[in-house]
């Protein structure tokens, strides 16, 4: 079975996750042929990613393939072509938030997408994220392409699913695939009771490999937070509450690993408020550098204002790390505060400062036990050759299910 997988922007430090759920498919025998748009020429610092890229068809590395695709395309199948430009229009003057040109690329990119699926041989495409890559999905498939289907990830999609015409895309996809219960019911929010059927649950994975510990060095006063530096993830505030711990004469060092568009804030208010020297910025890192960074920590803390269900939470919990996170979207799922970690209300900075002093002054043996019963659900709910099988049945279905109605 050959399928491919379409994505906006791949290989990328932040879609290790992606990576993981690809090699899995193909330890289960699935042939993955991988189509980006964009991401051929980042900057990238895990070997794997570099691996990645090479396999990688990128849409975009060359305009003018877009021009000679579509035309191609308008030329030997005119009617599908009208069709997929009518369903780009309509999307684009409703409620979209890309305007008509940018509806029309991607009718352009469905073209060259098109080209490649049918060289290739491919039976179904899988889209990751309700954004760009789906519409490029849907579209191929309008122009005669193969099934498509997508995973969901939150919360940008769930925020902007009107602009991002989110209900349409569910209805016209063979299936959706949502990280948690809570993105399911986002998705539900979307559409009418009969589509629901379509909508799955499969949870982002670890692999083996990854919390196979070789070297423990568990600092009991170092936090570590990872993810790209933006509003959505709450690094100010960890910022805010680490102030407040240093002003109270605790211990406490602080590792951020990850970038973005507010580092420069971020170092900012570090130095303006004299904790400059607690605070570690690493830049993006690669994975095995996340990995030890995790275990070098006493816990990781991700005290966001808006997620879906952060991978790096199953990753700490797989290497017996206790997580200090947010009661926000799929997190509770997965954390149950008190076992695993604990939670705290998004936003409350003295409630985070309060779970950050009794972690800070736990003895060695509470914080392994917590990070056990954390290894322990992780690993139950995370393994990506489980999450592996549900998609490939999930594609042999669909396959088997348009093969049967072609005959």
């Amino acid at each position: 079975m050959r399928i491919a997988y379409l994505i906006n922007q791949y290989p990328k430090p932040s879609h290790t996750f992606i990576r993981r759920e690809i090699q899995a498919l193909e330890r289960l025998g699935v042939d993955v042929f991988r189509i980006s748009l964009r991401g051929w020429n980042d900057e990238l610092v895990d070997p794997e990613d570099l691996r990645e890229r090479v396999k990688t068809h990128y849409i975009l590395k060359k305009r003018a393939w877009l021009a000679l695709a579509a035309l191609r395309v308008l030329l030997t199948r005119p009617a599908r072509f009208l069709r997929a430009i009518a369903l780009a229009s309509r999307l684009a003057l409703g409620r979209s938030e890309r305007p008509l040109l940018v509806h029309l690329i991607y009718v352009a990119e469905a073209c060259q997408a098109l080209l490649w699926l049918q060289r290739a041989a491919t039976a179904h495409v899988h889209a990751h994220f309700g954004t760009n890559s789906a519409d490029v999905a849907m579209l191929t498939h309008v122009l005669g392409g193969p099934t498509w289907s997508m995973t969901v990830h939150g919360p940008a999609e769930f925020d902007r699913r009107p602009l991002l015409n989110l209900p349409e895309k569910i209805k016209r996809a063979a299936f959706v695939v949502a990280v948690s219960s809570f993105g399911r019911s986002q998705l539900y929010r979307c559409i009418a009771h009969q589509h629901w059927r379509k909508i799955h649950v499969v949870h982002c994975g670890l692999d083996d490999a990854f919390y196979a510990v070789t070297r423990e060095n568990m600092r009991t006063h170092r936090l570590l937070c990872v993810g790209r530096l933006s509003e959505p993830k709450g690094q100010l505030l960890l910022l805010e509450a680490v102030k407040i711990l240093a002003d109270k004469g605790t211990v406490v060092e602080l590792v951020l690993a990850g970038d973005g568009e507010m580092r420069r804030e971020l170092e900012d208010y570090a130095a303006h408020n004299n904790i400059a020297d607690l605070v570690r910025f690493t830049g993006w890192i690669s994975n095995e550098q996340i990995r030890q960074e995790i275990l070098d920590a006493a816990a990781l803390v991700l005290p966001s204002f808006a997620e879906g269900l952060p991978v790096v939470i199953m990753e700490a919990m797989a290497l017996r790390r206790p997580v200090i996170s947010t009661y926000i979207a799929g997190i509770p799922e997965l954390v149950k505060s008190g076992e695993h970690g604990w939670l705290v209300p998004a936003g409350d900075v003295g409630a985070l400062v309060e779970v950050l002093e009794a972690l800070l002054i736990a003895t060695r043996e509470t914080l392994n036990s917590v990070g056990e019963a954390a290894r322990l659900r992780a690993i139950e709910r995370h393994n990506i050759d489980d999450s592996a099988y549900q998609l490939r049945e999930f594609f042999r279905a669909t396959i088997a299910t348009r093969e049967l109605a072609s005959h």
